[in-house]
């Protein structure tokens, strides 16, 4: 499995209730800009439409070999889930304040996966605890390293 990109602002934006691995229906160019590690997933999110999950605002770069078939940069792409899961998603989903927001973008034997997280936003306050809480952490280790 090789990390192409992960979303490293989740955990503070978030709280993760669950995460879950699902494909995505990409184009040649497309992969080829994936595997290249041109892709930005920071405003991305996931919709639910007749029962079938997509992913809006993921930028994949132009491929710069491509010709006049390149891709669109930001355009809706499917993701690729068991119907029964989606199912369960979208019962889960329509509890208030939950969102779908894409974790990591990998290879996993040569195939595009997407990890999407199912989150509840956090409030301001509770963001100022984490960054408290890991700041803390942090001292905790350096005052560690120190006595060793």
């Amino acid at each position: 499995m090789k990390i192409i990109v992960s979303n490293k602002k989740i955990r503070h934006e978030y709280y993760i209730l669950d995460t879950f691995e699902c494909g995505i229906v990409l184009t040649g160019t497309e992969i080829k800009s994936v595997r290249l590690g041109k892709v930005a997933i920071n405003d991305a999110y996931a919709r639910i439409k007749s029962y079938e999950l997509f992913l809006i605002n993921m930028h994949i770069s132009k491929y710069s070999h491509g010709n006049i078939f390149n891709h669109e940069e930001k355009q809706e792409r499917k993701l690729l889930m068991e119907k029964r899961d989606i199912v369960r998603l979208s019962l889960k989903l329509k509890q208030e304040g939950l969102t779908l927001v894409p974790a990591k973008v990998y290879l996993k034997d040569n195939l595009c996966k997407i990890e999407l997280a199912l989150c509840k936003g956090k409030k301001i306050y509770d963001k100022r605890e984490t960054a408290k809480e890991e700041d803390s952490k942090k001292r905790l280790e350096k005052v560690e390293k120190e006595y060793r």
